[in-house]
């Protein structure tokens, strides 16, 4: 199906983020475990369904919905349970979903507010205005006789385009606000299937926990969305998305920098303990003390987190203790 192009304008700002977020990317890749770290991943999916569900009023705070998806079961209202479950569930299956198919979308709508709302699954059948987290009315949703075939549109030139997915993945989000094809439920669509079209560009935005950037900056991801609507394009809204991209990008680039050099510091130390054993049968906090030029607090802490990772273990000599290799 062929579709006109949605209002838009790609400014130097624009372009210049887009550079740079490809070349973040490239960088993330490299040295980020993201796509690899199970406990990673995991952290980040649960930072993205508290931050997508806390925009929408949900009041579970992130401990709470950590306790629901490791099983455990909590006092809290059951529908703000249930949302936690259901956008589980489908971010968990989004590698499954055609970013394309209308199909896809109605079944993630149907999954994501399952037992909370009749139409679920179903484009609404009433006119419905869209408010704000304030409660201020930010504009009124299309008539409900043409949101199927604008959904469809917005699916058709989002695939065809020529234009960088980092750009056209902002006019989808807000293309589909703008429609606000369903009853309820829209801003955790729309921002589902912005990760995922990005996510088809590159896998790395499956567990980047952008959402997490949205809700800290909620405020201006509302005035995004008025002030598009009063210019009657989207170039405000592609702005502030691909800053907040960007912003989750360079966390994620930063995190992984520490890390490698924490990892870096902990495998000299280990070098210059395994050194020592070389030439002496055990060694004991005084040794580490003077080996590394630490106090005998840091001295236990490096002496315990070696015996934990299972290169260390320690033996009693007279009145002290001392460790050797495993």
């Amino acid at each position: 199906m062929k579709s006109e192009n949605p209002p838009f304008e790609i400014n130097e700002r624009i372009m210049a983020d887009v550079i740079e977020i490809a070349e973040l990317v490239g960088r993330a890749s490299v040295s980020s475990k993201i796509s690899t770290n199970p406990t990673l991943r995991r952290t980040n999916r649960i930072r993205t369904i508290y931050s997508s569900l806390a925009i929408e009023q949900n009041t579970l705070d992130i401990e709470q919905v950590t306790a629901i998806l490791s099983g455990k079961r909590i006092i809290a209202p059951p529908k703000d349970i249930a949302e936690v479950q259901n956008a589980y569930e489908i971010y968990e299956c989004m590698d499954r979903l055609n970013p394309y198919s209308i199909d896809d979308l109605l079944k993630a709508h149907s999954v994501m507010v399952r037992g909370l709302v009749n139409e679920a699954g179903e484009f609404r059948s009433r006119p419905v205005g869209i408010v704000d987290g304030d409660g201020n009315v930010l504009h009124f949703g299309t008539l409900p006789q043409y949101v199927p075939k604008l959904v469809q549109e917005i699916l058709a030139w989002t695939e065809t385009s020529d234009i960088h997915m980092l750009i056209k993945s902002c006019v989808f989000h807000y293309e589909f606000e703008l429609i606000h094809p369903f009853a309820d439920g829209n801003g955790r669509i729309g921002r589902l299937w912005h990760t995922l079209l990005l996510s088809k560009w590159n896998p790395i935005f499956a567990w980047l926990p952008i959402e997490s950037i949205i809700h800290d900056n909620q405020g201006e991801y509302y005035d995004a969305i008025n002030v598009s609507n009063s210019n009657g394009n989207s170039t405000v809204f592609i702005e502030f998305m691909l800053s907040v991209i960007k912003q989750a990008l360079q966390e994620t680039v930063e995190v992984s920098v520490s890390n490698t050099l924490m990892t870096s510091k902990d495998d000299l130390r280990w070098n210059k303990i395994s050194d020592f054993l070389e030439t002496h049968e055990y060694i004991m906090n005084s040794d580490v003390q003077k080996l590394l030029g630490v106090s005998s607090a840091t001295a236990t802490r490096i002496l315990t987190g070696f015996m934990k990772s299972g290169r260390l273990k320690r033996i009693r000599i007279e009145s002290h203790w001392g460790y050797v290799k495993k």
